[in-house]
This record gives structure tokens, sequence and C-alpha cells, in this order.
């Protein structure tokens, strides 16, 4: 068996607003990474089981990093992630006022990319890709 450490040469990363409410940061956060799963397959592991045999779902198979930024550069981080085709998701301001899935994407449909009043955004691909993605934000505290 081997125990060797796995290393990837990819990188998940979020990034939030930093004018965020707590509740607002860990809500952005979990609705940006589940989509990376259903449309890029090799980020999750395998299942998970405890000593006892019982199941449990797989999940990332690397870290997710979380980082935070002005809405400035949070603008930057999306136009670095369009340009670079890095699979992303998005979360703007508009989808804290809505209650289901069908008004989020059309909240989202609604407003031209250079308009989105962007909260966060989750990006994945080659790790020095990602960096240049992030760079000038911070590690989230």
């Amino acid at each position: 068996m081997n125990t060797e450490p796995i290393r990837f040469d990819t990188k998940i990363a979020v990034l939030l607003r930093v004018d965020l409410e707590p509740w607002q940061r860990l809500n952005v956060t979990s609705f940006l990474v589940s989509g990376l799963g259903t449309q890029i397959p090799e980020v999750i592991g395998e299942p998970y089981e405890d000593a006892d045999g019982v199941p449990y779902l797989p999940m990332f198979r690397q870290p997710v990093l979380v980082f935070e930024a002005t809405k400035e550069t949070l603008t930057t981080a999306h136009t670095r992630a369009l340009s670079r085709s890095l699979p992303r998701s998005v979360f703007t301001s508009d989808l804290f006022a809505t209650g289901n899935d069908r008004d989020n994407r059309a909240a989202v449909r609604a407003v031209p990319t250079a308009e989105l009043d962007l909260v966060g955004l989750a990006v994945y691909g080659p790790k020095n890709a990602v960096d240049k993605v992030v760079k000038g934000a911070r590690m989230h505290p």
C-alpha cells in the first residue's frame, strides 16, 4: 500500500469580499464550491468509511484555500480568471435577496459581466494560474 502523501499541481481557491458578515462568508463559500465537483469530477476524492463500515460521501481531494479582498481586487481576479479560461463560479450581492435557484440564475443573467457586483469567486486550475488570479488578496483570517 502506497503511503506517500498525495501532492497536487492544481489549486482550489475561494475569494471573498472583505466586507461580508461572517454568516455571509460561510454561505457564499459553500455555494461557490458546490459546483466544482459537478463539473470537474477529478477534484472529488474517494468515499469515506469509518471503522464500523458506515459510509460517508466523498469530498474534495485537496484543500480549498480561502482568501479575502476588496471589491476592486475581486473584480480584477474575476477578469484574470476569465482571461485564463479557468473553471469558476461567482456569487453576486444580488443573490442575498433571492430565495431560490431559479431567481439566483436570473439575477446573475440580468447583469453584464463588467457590472457584476461580486462578493465571491471560486476558481480551479493549475497552481500558478490560480495564484495569478488571486494576486493581491490575502488568506482569510
